[in-house]
């Protein structure tokens, strides 16, 4: 069974397992507020293209602060840094409180603070991340980031299920508030690091946070060709085969459920975090992969498969004897479970293949696409079900997915054939 279950490993180093244990209490906090802008922006509106507008709030924040905060945490102390922005994280949500709380019902107001959220979230994020390698193994990674992948989509789970269901009952303002009580958990664990400086080579300057220091992590990046596909297949992924704009819509429309909420609003909201969940309880193989590149790609296959059969599904909603919402639940969490393991395979390549001079950097590159390239979708599956439904939608996203991933590999088969040698410890 230890072959099969998640390898825990990591949990032993205390530094991971504070930020670990408290990630728990934050997720769940943290989805709810998830949940709760795209239920009150569709209450407030009716409309499936004010929702998809978070893409747009969300990920000029997510490209600019990303990419300068991948910057910031290859130049100055990242305990610091992480203090800074979680603090930060604590203000957005107290702000999303006062909204609700005081009954401001204005769409923009709330895009507004979501944008701010996302500018801290960018920040924070990368130098997260980067700071794995410096307080666990290498051969550790891939088991560290598919338990911090399994605690992320766990609380995406608690998150909708609480909150979609107690949204009409308790109001939107409650959810916020958790969100910012929530946040201190992981303030306690951050302070409690040791100092973290970057770890540059003798003679060499930290960088100044600039443009030139964000210019040349991506130069940096654009010689290396495996890592930079892992870039462009996960936009591809999520681009094209992610319809979480369209999950309010869904189940309106599709399921009857009410505009503010409701079951089939929150088991839509969870299938995906639940598969994530399933696959990385059963996670405990992935150390033992070497063939990094050939896992992702089958693992992005499945994902747009998953979404396709969904979208068919939905074209049966209405009228049909089928058990439509359970099996559209059922596949979205295959989906899920195939691409939490692609995306620890991937977080795996970058912390392995980069070193720490340019690491937080290239994280920031990361995160902008992880988070930005399903706020792309946003927008365009916002829009694209205004006019042709969200069956359409769905099912022809899944579908792109499926044939952009074969064409990009047939265009980069290095990636295909990339293979992992880890070796046993990493810079300290």
């Amino acid at each position: 069974m230890p072959k099969i279950l998640a390898d825990t490993t990591p949990l032993k180093n205390r530094n991971f397992s504070r930020l670990w244990w408290a990630n728990i209490v934050t997720v769940i906090g943290a989805q709810l507020t998830v949940v709760a802008v795209p239920a009150q922006i569709y209450a407030i509106t009716g409309s499936s293209a004010y929702v998809g507008l978070t893409g747009v709030f969300g990920l000029v924040p997510l490209i600019v602060f990303g990419l300068w905060g991948g910057a910031l945490a290859d130049t100055f102390d990242r305990r610091r840094i992480l203090s800074v922005t979680t603090l930060g994280l604590i203000g957005t949500a107290v702000l999303f409180w006062a909204q609700a709380a005081f009954g401001w019902n204005n769409v923009w107001i709330l895009l507004a603070v979501f944008s701010l959220q996302q500018a801290f979230f960018a920040v924070n994020q990368p130098t997260r991340t980067a700071i794995l390698p410096r307080i666990l193994d290498e051969r550790e990674l891939p088991a560290a980031n598919s338990l911090n992948f399994t605690v992320t989509q766990a609380g995406a789970i608690a998150g909708p299920l609480v909150g979609g269901a107690l949204i009409p009952i308790l109001g939107f303002s409650l959810l916020y508030l958790v969100d910012a009580v929530c946040l201190f958990a992981t303030l306690w664990a951050v302070v409690r690091l040791p100092a973290l400086p970057p770890l540059l080579p003798e003679g060499v300057k930290p960088t100044t946070p600039g443009v030139r220091s964000v210019i040349d992590g991506l130069l940096y990046l654009k010689t290396q060709p495996v890592l930079l596909m892992s870039f462009v297949v996960d936009l591809i992924a999520m681009i094209f085969g992610m319809p979480r704009a369209l999950f309010p819509q869904m189940a309106h429309e599709d399921f009857g459920g009410p505009t503010d909420g409701g079951i089939a609003f929150a088991l839509l909201f969870i299938a995906i975090p639940a598969g994530a969940v399933v696959g990385g309880v059963l996670s405990g193989w992935v150390s033992r992969v070497t063939r990094q590149g050939r896992a992702v790609v089958i693992c992005i296959l499945i994902w747009g498969g998953s979404v396709a059969v969904a979208g068919v599904l939905l074209l049966f909603a209405n009228g049909s004897p089928l058990p439509v919402l359970p099996l559209v639940v059922l596949v979205l969490m295959v989906g899920g479970a195939a691409d939490m393991i692609s995306g620890a395979f991937r977080q795996t390549m970058l912390l392995s293949a980069a070193n720490d001079e340019v690491r937080g950097r290239i994280q920031g590159v990361f995160m902008v696409v992880v988070a930005g390239g399903p706020r792309i979708a946003d927008v365009l599956h916002g829009g694209a079900a205004a006019v042709a439904g969200t069956a359409i939608t769905v099912a022809g996203g899944g579908v792109l997915t499926v044939v952009g991933t074969v064409l990009a590999v047939l265009a980069v088969p290095v990636f295909w054939r990339y293979r992992v040698a880890m070796r046993e410890k990493t810079v300290d």
